[in-house]
């Protein structure tokens, strides 16, 4: 017999406010018992450190929780200069100690458009990067450290907003797979010393921003039914892609795996519906006919 589910099928994106000193993971099961759901998942995780921009997906929205990876991101990050710790953030142990140089602003301003623009950035060792089959974290956690490739971001702007002759404050721009506080440290030493992150905050992702997101407090503070209102709707992250309406024949065919013939649109992916329900990824082929990528099922959504 199989396994009752204890929860409840609940479908939709969360923008959580993440709060100082927890994992990613801890914040998703908090809010996950909040609404009693089956199935979640966050979409890239924030270091304990770090605070901010967290989209939550429940039920079907984990399914385009990957396709979130790559959305750019916007932070805003406090360094401190003089400083390098193990984890590149002030909650490791302190590894080494500089001088700082004095500087001006328009030095600091000359060294910020070094790293504007497509990089190569080494990860650092306390990620989730793998190697031989283990986390980087694990590794560095019993104080082992292996070569890292560099690889190729971007960082679209970088603003200054504060400094002083110890800290600096940055608003960041940038592709998926950067690491700001790989950007601290070789900022730190682009200017003759060393950097690590004091403060962290992710400002958007993609296209959902910390305006629209919720504390934890503000989410328990809510009815069962204002919580649900808080759910944004599994399709979302999808709006740059072409939607096709399908009728209710063409929609049984694709629920089934089958490819239909469609004439008059464009080769490539595109969401696909019934009426008002959400179906699906599909992607029109050069023969005219819509294949099914990704199907969904939002027929059991809670209300």
């Amino acid at each position: 017999m199989a396994k009752r589910k204890s929860g409840r099928d609940v479908h939709g994106i969360v923008l959580l406010d993440k709060r100082l000193g927890v994992s990613s993971n801890k914040a998703l099961q908090e809010v996950r018992r909040l609404f009693n759901a089956n199935k979640a998942g966050h979409t890239g995780s924030l270091d304990p450190l770090a605070t901010g921009l967290l989209p939550l997906c429940f039920g079907e929205a984990t399914k385009v929780s990957a396709l979130m990876l790559d959305d750019d991101k916007r932070y805003q990050v406090t360094l401190r200069l003089g400083r390098m710790t193990d984890t590149g953030d002030c909650e490791g142990n302190i590894v080494k100690e500089m001088p700082v140089p004095v500087f001006t602003e328009a030095d600091l301003l000359h060294k910020l458009q070094r790293f504007t623009g497509p990089i190569e950035q080494v990860p650092p060792m306390y990620s989730a990067l793998k190697h031989q089959g283990k986390k980087l974290y694990e590794l560095a956690r019993e104080g082992k450290t292996v070569e890292r490739q560099s690889r190729r971001i971007t960082i679209y702007a970088l603003h200054l907003l504060d400094f002083d002759s110890e800290y600096i404050s940055l608003a960041v721009e940038c592709s998926k797979g950067t690491y700001i506080r790989s950007l601290a440290e070789d900022l730190g030493h682009a200017m003759g010393s060393c950097a690590t992150v004091t403060a962290l905050r992710r400002i958007a992702a993609g296209m959902f921003n910390l305006e629209n997101a919720h504390t934890l407090e503000q989410l328990e503070a809510m009815t069962d039914a204002e919580r649900m209102q808080c759910l944004i709707a599994v399709d979302a992250p999808l709006r740059q892609l072409p939607a096709i309406t399908l009728s209710t024949e063409q929609a049984a065919s694709i629920n089934h795996g089958q490819q239909i013939r469609i004439d008059g649109h464009a080769p490539g992916a595109v969401r696909m519906y019934s009426e008002q329900t959400f179906l699906g990824l599909g992607e029109i082929l050069l023969d005219d006919k819509l294949a099914p990528k990704k199907l969904f099922n939002l027929n059991r959504q809670v209300a």
